[in-house]
């Protein structure tokens, strides 16, 4: 389990929580790229069951909320 975490932080520079985070939330841009679901379903649909924690890493993420970022890429 440490020589994973270590192995994990040298190569991405990241926390085994924050890969997991960011994959979701890459995740979460296909899915409101590509599909009608709200806000809320897709974020519960990559896991997270807060939509303001969702929306708070989206917008680290993307610095945009994930409802601008849907109309944007859905116009």
């Amino acid at each position: 389990r440490a020589h994973l975490y270590k192995k994990l932080v040298a190569l991405t520079g990241m926390t085994p929580v924050e890969f997991i985070r960011k994959i979701r939330i890459q995740r979460a841009a296909q899915l409101l790229k590509k599909s009608q679901l709200t806000v809320s379903e897709v974020a519960y649909k990559v896991g997270f069951n807060n939509r303001k924690y969702f929306t708070k890493y989206f917008k680290q993420e993307y610095n945009m909320l994930p409802s601008v970022f849907a109309n944007i890429e859905n116009n």
